[in-house]
């Protein structure tokens, strides 16, 4: 590591006003800033025809049974028994065991809250995001929806309560943990991004068509279900789950202080989006010298998955769009071949184009089932883990800017000890006094700095080798379901066919 290389001026000590623009979070304009990676907007499955009342449940279901790491399970895939194929069993609970046997008042004072979490076996922690319900009409509309909670850890106050929140307290909760834990090398779950054009969706559904209305139903339920998954992602780190403000958010029964600094036409937001560019500028010019090869390798591996999984939800998205896209010719093609058998003077032809008709109909059914099963089982998936990889790779630029800190508190040391020489040399008793408590101060400064960069490198150690886990499994089971699913549509689709031949083979 080079000492005597000036480090550029980091971009992240910009205070954030705290005085914002009481602007709504769902505001028309409110993500024209944020969205700037069109991967993770929601616009991208436009047109796309979804389940709005049960969905897959998708990540972070199994893990090791070793204690040091807090899983999410999920029941085991029940039958097709939906119209669309979806698991009859979808709107279950998630359940997440949480290692947690004590109440924060009840801490012994060198207790950690990950060593409180790790205590029990038994603790679950069961969230489940329902009841998307919009309020008011117009520019002035947003969307509440119910967090409905079960749990037996004792450092809850009920078993088991609701609240009500609002797409901005879900976004207000990211950023206290943030600001809390990012420092210390966690790997905080990354919540849903805002989305400009499915804001204009919910507000204007109320007076545009049925199709228009639908498309905006079907935003406001992906939404409902990527909250879902943020929350049970964040109940499964054992020490996120314990945090007072995560647990003030699942179960403080009133309105929670408006988060403002989440809107972006706020002096936060704005504040926000020059830290952003400064960010990137900064991850450009500044090339940290690593020492330690285990970094080096999981940088080049993180940046490599990053970019197999964009290309793999490219393809998984394009895959939904043309299966929906042959579910609708399909549909279409039923309309035009009923209308045909109604004008066959040919009784057994005319049934057999009746029969058709109805098969088709059948086989669009089926057809778009499959696509909802590509976006939810499998398309949605790899929207979060993109979103996660995001995530690892801001941890990985906070070591980054730690590393900076340390090597800029070396190099001002370096000048202090030479200024207090030169003023030794020079007979300078008056401020020799005041340069050697300055030297001193820098040399705790350096001790800090290093201690800092020590921390949160075993810090991120962990966390990644606790998210590989995690990730290798829930690939591993959802996948299988996936494939599961594909099945049981094929054979569905099979049936339907088999069903119309004796009446293809009837006709005289």
């Amino acid at each position: 590591m080079a000492d005597n290389k000036e480090p550029p001026p980091l971009f992240d000590d910009v205070e954030i006003s705290k005085e914002e623009m009481d602007d709504d979070d769902e505001d028309i304009f409110a993500s024209a800033i944020q969205d700037s990676s069109p991967l993770m907007t929601n616009s991208s499955y436009n047109g796309v025809s979804t389940v709005t009342a049960e969905l897959p449940k998708l990540l972070l279901r199994d893990a090791p049974e070793d204690n040091s790491y807090s899983t999410v399970s999920s029941p085991a895939p029940g039958p097709l028994s939906s119209p669309l194929g979806l698991p009859s069993d979808i709107g279950d609970l998630h359940e997440v065991p949480i290692n947690n046997d004590a109440s924060p008042q009840a801490l012994k004072p060198s207790q950690s809250l990950e060593e409180v979490s790790t205590e029990s076996s038994e603790a679950f922690l069961k969230i489940l995001v329902t009841s998307p319900q919009k309020i008011r009409e117009g520019m002035g509309a947003y969307v509440v929806y119910k967090v409905e909670t079960k749990t037996n850890m004792p450092i809850f106050r009920k078993r088991s309560f609701s609240v009500i929140r609002r797409f901005s307290d879900f976004l207000g909760l990211h950023d206290k943990l943030v600001e809390k834990y990012l420092r210390s090398g966690r790997i905080i779950p990354p919540a849903p991004e805002k989305s400009v054009i499915g804001t204009t969706k919910i507000k204007m559904s109320g007076d545009k068509s049925q199709e228009q209305n639908l498309s905006s139903t079907d935003f406001i339920e992906r939404r409902r279900a990527a909250l879902e998954r943020y929350l049970n992602r964040t109940a499964a780190h054992p020490v996120l789950s314990v945090d007072p403000d995560f647990r003030e958010f699942l179960e403080a029964d009133m309105e929670l202080p408006k988060a403002t600094n989440t809107s972006a036409l706020s002096g936060a937001g704005v504040m926000r989006l020059f830290n952003k560019v400064g960010e990137t500028m900064n991850k450009i010019t500044y090339k940290m010298d690593e020492s330690d090869t285990w970094f080096e390798e999981k940088t080049s591996q993180i940046d490599s998955l990053d970019t197999q999984l964009r290309s793999l939800h490219s393809a998984v998205e394009t895959l939904t769009n043309q299966r929906q896209e042959l579910a609708a010719c399909t549909g279409a093609t039923a309309k035009s071949i009923a209308v045909l058998g109604h004008g066959e003077d040919g009784v057994s032809l005319g049934r057999a184009l009746a029969q058709l008709a109805e098969t088709l109909e059948k086989v669009e059914v089926v057809r778009r089932a499959q696509a909802n099963s590509d976006l939810y089982q499998f398309g949605e998936m790899l929207r979060d883990y993109v979103a996660l990889i995001g995530a690892i790779k801001d941890v990985f630029h906070e070591r980054v800017k730690v590393f900076q800190n340390w090597q800029h508190a070396q190099m001002m040391l370096n000048k202090k000890r030479e200024q207090k020489a030169r003023l030794e040399q020079a007979g300078r008793s008056d401020k020799t006094t005041q340069a050697a408590s300055e030297v001193i101060d820098w040399e705790a400064k350096v001790e800090r700095g290093q201690e800092e960069f020590d921390n949160i490198s075993k810090m991120i150690k962990k966390e990644v080798e606790r998210f590989e886990v995690l990730r290798v499994e829930d690939f591993k089971k959802q996948l299988i379901e996936y494939l599961e699913a594909m099945l049981q549509h094929q054979n569905q689709l099979i049936k339907h066919w088999e069903s119309f031949l004796p009446e293809a083979r009837a006709v005289a």
